[in-house]
């Protein structure tokens, strides 16, 4: 089938095709060690549905390239992808480096060495070209990169990635690590964990916006990483950018679990009234959407701001959607998420327990959601250094983890052992399990 309009099969007139092409590009390796693995990364993302990726119904096609080694035959499915007259999500997974003369970027490829890059990899403004006569509909590009030491100065020195900002109609995100970004395990990389986490979980589709700013806030990047758009962007445009009505489905807020979260869960003392500016919180009540802002107030390390005003944003959400809402939870979700990166892991955990309680409610035992939300509450709780702090709520979380079929047991019998252990004085808690 081919990539134009395509009758809907009732009659009802024609649609526009999507297409989604994920490429899994050379693996970053040094000294034997993994540093991005691409094909875990595609393989993975193609187990999200096209529509969710798409962010709407409409038909498309999906195609993953992995292992290729020339550049032309990429080249080519990247053109058939960019025809497509309906959404196209772009993914592109690994190693970027650079020519011996290091004036031009490139997409390694399956094989490529430091004397083929010209013959065997993508060139980066292939890419670009080809987005850029780009006339079909909405278009988002995601990339998970390492840059070669080759590669970095044209990237991490530049502090953007050569082209895309300047490509009208068309959406970038995603991540590059410098060469001496951590080994991984060779599975999937934290930034494209966290956009299939946050599609998976949220029960309505957030903007691409979004997800990409509690991905880049949840993967643990290295210092150093390039972040498109970053932190600054965001917070310049405003927030999330609106999405186009026809193509895309209404953004909602992102997947975290709340319930009747009470006021006590953070206290309010904990942040100054003084650290607090009012162009940042407004007279209580946030209308926008605040996440980016969020996002980046906690990159900067301004927490106490940053939890005043999801507090802000919180309060409205109840007022207009009460508090036992799922709106209102995943408010609660992102305090609790704010609060971890903050350090401050006995008002996470507390709030990630309120959540899993609500979402239990309304989805039962066998939502994956309520198990994301069980596990960050554990997670948490595994970090609480104070054993009076622990010891309060060790014995809920404990409860959850009961009621629950948990994916490795092993989770409940850690958090009883260490629940054991904090209740018996002349004995040392294992406070880091």
């Amino acid at each position: 089938m081919g990539f134009g309009d395509v009758g809907d099969g009732g009659g009802r007139g024609q649609a526009s095709r999507g297409h989604v092409l994920l490429l899994a590009a050379d693996a970053a390796v040094r000294r034997g060690r993994v540093l991005v693995a691409p094909g875990a990364n595609v393989a993975a993302l193609a187990m999200v549905p096209a529509d969710v990726l798409l962010g709407c119904e409409a038909p498309a096609d999906t195609v993953c390239l992995e292992g290729m080694r020339d550049p032309n035959t990429v080249l080519a499915r990247l053109r058939a992808a960019v025809a497509a007259t309906g959404p196209l999500f772009v993914y592109v997974s690994g190693r970027l480096t650079a020519d011996r003369r290091g004036r031009r970027l490139f997409v390694a490829l399956a094989g490529t060495t430091a004397g083929s890059v010209r013959y065997t990899s993508l060139p980066w403004e292939w890419l670009v070209g080809e987005l850029r006569s780009r006339t079909g509909g909405v278009t988002t590009v995601v990339v998970d990169l390492v840059a070669d030491k080759e590669a970095w100065p044209l990237v991490g020195e530049a502090g953007a990635l050569p082209g895309l900002a300047e490509l009208a109609g068309v959406e970038v995100f995603g991540v590059v690590c410098g060469p001496d970004v951590p080994a991984g395990d060779g599975g999937v990389s934290g930034y494209t964990r966290q956009w299939i986490d946050q599609l998976r979980r949220a029960p309505v589709r957030p903007s691409d916006v979004e997800v990409h700013v509690l991905a880049a806030g949840s993967a643990g990047l290295a210092p150093g990483t390039l972040v498109v758009p970053s932190a600054r962007e965001l917070e310049m445009r405003g927030g999330p950018a609106p999405v186009p009505v026809h193509t895309r489905r209404e953004p909602g807020p992102v997947a975290v679990p709340a319930s009747a979260v009470p006021a006590s869960a953070v206290p309010a003392s904990a942040v100054p009234a003084s650290a607090v500016p009012a162009s940042a919180v407004g007279v209580g009540v946030v209308e926008e959407d605040p996440r980016a802002r969020l996002h980046a107030l906690a990159v900067e390390g301004r927490h106490g701001e940053a939890d005043a005003l999801a507090r802000a944003w919180e309060r409205g959400v109840v007022e207009r959607c009460g508090r036992a809402s799922a709106e209102a939870v995943r408010c609660a979700e992102i305090r609790a998420d704010l609060a971890r990166m903050a350090g401050d892991f006995v008002s996470a955990t507390r709030l990630w327990l309120h959540a899993g309680r609500a979402r239990l409610e309304w989805q039962g035992a066998d939502a994956a959601e309520v198990r994301d939300a069980a596990a960050g509450a554990l997670y948490c709780w595994t970090q609480v250094k104070d054993r009076a702090g622990a010891l309060e709520a060790g014995p809920e979380l404990v409860g959850l983890l009961r009621t629950l079929p948990l994916p490795d047991p092993g989770h409940l019998r850690l958090a009883e052992r260490r629940l054991e252990a904090l209740r018996t004085p002349d004995r040392p808690a294992a406070l880091h399990p």
